[in-house]
């Protein structure tokens, strides 16, 4: 899952892209409005943790901002703002859910993990597709009730296919989703195709039905539904 912080404090973005990657999640950063601008004019996040008081902008027009662009991300205010209108303001203009700082790490990873299920998953830990079973909390799959041992990227992988399930996803688009900030992944896209042979062997072999397509030159597709 792909998390965009947008906080123009830089030791609790440290602190938070410290405790979210060890939680496996990818994490982008941008301290400031501009730069916020430019990253989800181009990329696709799972969720967005955005402060309200950058330090070039009101980050309430920036909300307004990404719900008119249409984006499917959730947003989750991060903000020193304790008021009940600003809470109600945030709320009422597309905002998923709303934390006051300080807070503890623990309850914002519950706070991601509720709304990226909520967005997602149809508000469920548990997903089943055929014969195949995912827990999204345990971080577990099984095929016909027998244990995958997927990697870490195999994982996330899955999980992001699901997601988007009938989508074709581009090998530009996984590589942002599986790489963040890491630039030289990114274009990379050797790594994203072993990582997908990978998947699509231990799937197929498990018995879970050939849903993971390749579309010629174009990418990749989670095709669920037409083997329903």
């Amino acid at each position: 899952m792909k998390i965009l912080i947008i906080d123009g404090e830089l030791s609790l973005s440290q602190v938070m892209i410290s405790y979210l990657s060890a939680e496996n999640y990818i994490c982008e950063y941008a301290n400031t409005y501009k730069r916020a601008q430019s990253k989800i004019a181009v990329y696709d996040y799972d969720c967005i943790l955005l402060d309200l008081d950058l330090p070039d902008g009101d980050g309430s027009k920036l909300l307004e901002e990404i719900k008119k662009r249409d984006k499917q991300e959730g947003v989750i205010i991060i903000s020193a703002r304790q008021s009940y209108e600003d809470k109600i303001y945030a709320l009422q203009n597309g905002a998923d859910d709303y934390l006051t700082k300080p807070f503890y790490l623990p309850e914002l990873g519950a706070r991601i993990f509720s709304v990226i299920r909520r967005r997602k998953y149809n508000n469920s830990n548990i997903i089943r597709q055929g014969a195949l079973t995912v827990d999204l909390l345990a971080k577990t799959v099984y095929i016909h009730e027998v244990p995958v041992p997927l990697t870490r990227k195999e994982f996330d992988l899955l999980i992001y296919f699901i997601g988007n399930k009938n989508k074709v996803l581009s090998k530009q688009e996984l590589a942002e989703q599986l790489s963040g900030d890491i630039a030289g992944l990114r274009d990379d896209h050797n790594v994203i195709y072993a990582h997908i042979k990978n998947l699509k062997k231990k799937l197929q072999e498990g018995g879970a039905g050939n849903y993971l397509k390749t579309i010629y030159a174009t990418g990749y597709k989670w095709d669920y539904c037409t083997q329903d």
